[in-house]
C-alpha cells in the first residue's frame, strides 16, 4: 500500500506532498492509488535515544526477547526511531530483526577494568588486555564500542581514571582503524583529557567537562551525550555512598550542581550535544523526550534541541533524514515541535519503515 501525508517538512521547513513506497520515502507522485495518513501538521525524521541499553532493566539482565521487545516498543511509541545502544550484557540482535522496532545500533558490551565497574555488567580486562577486547567488540558490535573510562576507585575513596592513557590511545586507534567509533562513560575530570587527546568520538554523560576541556573536545571533533535524566540520579548515588567514600559522595554531589552549565558550556562552544537517556540501568525505557526537556532546561535553545534530537544526531550515526528515497523513518505532530513542546508529547502519526506503527 502506498502512502500519502503533506506536511511541512523538517529542516527544510517546506510543505509539500510525500509519498511512502516499499518502505521509501519520495517526492514524486507514483502511479496509482494512496493512502493519505496525515494532511498538515509538521514531519520530521524520527527521534534518535543515542544511548540507551536493551536488554537491561532497573531490576538487572533481562535477557528475553520479549522484555528486550517491550523496552523498544516504549521507545519507538515516544518516537524514538533510531537507537544508539551503549552497551549490554545480553544479547540484543533479535531486535533489529523487527520490522516493527526502532533502528538499533548496537556497541557490543562495555569494557570495563576489574572492579571497577558495575559487577556482571561489561567485559573487564586489565590494560594490556585492553586492545584485544575492543577488536573483539567492534566485531560483536555495529560501528561502535563502549569503554568504562572512569569509576569509584575504593582504595582511593574518589572517582579515576580506570584505564591508563596510553592504554586509551592505543585501544581507541585501534578502534579507528578497524573502521569503529568509541563511546565512553566518564563522570569526573580525570579521565577526560586522555580521551580527547586520544580522539574519543562520544563523552558520555560528561560532567566534568572545564573549559578547558570543552575547547579540546571541540577541537577534537568529540561529541557529549549527557543524559541529563540519569545525571539527577547523582545525589542518590552520592548518599549511598556518603558513610564511607565521604569524599566520592561529595564530588558526585559537586558533578551534578554544575552539570546543567557545562553541558550548555558545550554547546555554546560549538561541541554537539545528543539526545540519550541511559534507559534500561536506574531508568525505564522510553524517556527520549523527557531528555529533550531537560536538555530545554539547561539553557539550550528548544529549536537547537530538537535538531540534534532528530536530523543532527541521524547523520551523526549515519542514517539519512528525510531525503528522496531514504528510509521512511518519521513522525508526523500538528504543531511546530521546536516551538511547542506539547506537540512532542503528543504526535499525530509514527511511521517506521514505511508503516504506520502509532
Amino acid at each position: 500500500m502506498t502512502l500519502h501525508l503533506r506536511g511541512v517538512f523538517l529542516p527544510d521547513e517546506t510543505e509539500r506532498d510525500a509519498w511512502v513506497v516499499d518502505g521509501a520515502l519520495t517526492f514524486e507522485r507514483p502511479a496509482g492509488d494512496a493512502d493519505t495518513i496525515a494532511t498538515g501538521g509538521w514531519v520530521i525524521p524520527g527521534l534518535v535515544d543515542a544511548h540507551c541499553h536493551i536488554g537491561l532493566a532497573p531490576t538487572g539482565h533481562v535477557p528475553q526477547v520479549e522484555a528486550m521487545v517491550e523496552q523498544a516498543l516504549l521507545d519507538r511509541d515516544s518516537g524514538a526511531l533510531l537507537l544508539r545502544d551503549a552497551g549490554s550484557p545480553v544479547d540484543n540482535r533479535s531486535i533489529q530483526q523487527r520490522d516493527d522496532l526502532p533502528r538499533l545500533i548496537r556497541a557490543g558490551r562495555h569494557i570495563a577494568r576489574p572492579k571497577r565497574y558495575i559487577r556482571e555488567l561489561g567485559v573487564e580486562v586489565e590494560p594490556d588486555q585492553l586492545v584485544a577486547e575492543v577488536e573483539r567488540q567492534v566485531a560483536a558490535g555495529d560501528g561502535w564500542i563502549k569503554i568504562a573510562a572512569d569509576w569509584i576507585d575504593r582504595s582511593v575513596g574518589d572517582l579515576t581514571p580506570t584505564f591508563p592513557d596510553d592504554a586509551l590511545a592505543a585501544a581507541i586507534g585501534r578502534a579507528h582503524e578497524l573502521g569503529a567509533r568509541v563511546a565512553a562513560h566518564v563522570f569526573g575530570e580525570d579521565a577526560l583529557p586522555g580521551l580527547i587527546a586520544a580522539g574519543i568520538d562520544s563523552i558520555e554523560h560528561g560532567t566534568g567537562l572545564t573549559d578547558d576541556l570543552i575547547a579540546a573536545a571541540k577541537q577534537a571533533g568529540s561529541a557529549v551525550v549527557p543524559t541529563l535524566i540519569n545525571i539527577d540520579n547523582f545525589p542518590q548515588i552520592a548518599l549511598g555512598g556518603a558513610a564511607k567514600f565521604p569524599v566520592y559522595a561529595a564530588h558526585m554531589r559537586s558533578l551534578f550542581a554544575s552539570s546543567r552549565e557545562r553541558i550548555r558550556s558545550a554547546w555554546e562552544a560549538g561541541v554537539p550535544v545528543y539526545t540519550g537517556t541511559d534507559s534500561g540501568g536506574s531508568l525505564p525505557h522510553g524517556l527520549v523526550r523527557s531528555e529533550v526537556l531537560a536538555l530545554i532546561g539547561a539553557g539550550i535553545p528548544q529549536a537547537e534541541v530538537i535538531a540534534q534530537a532528530s536530523w543532527r544526531a541521524r547523520t551523526w550515526l549515519g542514517l539519512p533524514g528525510l531525503d528522496e528515497g531514504a528510509p521512511a523513518d518519521l513522525v508526523v505532530y500538528d504543531t511546530d515541535p521546536r516551538t511547542d513542546l506539547s506537540a512532542l508529547m503528543s504526535p499525530r502519526r509514527i511511521v517506521l519503515r514505511g508503516a504506520v506503527v502509532a
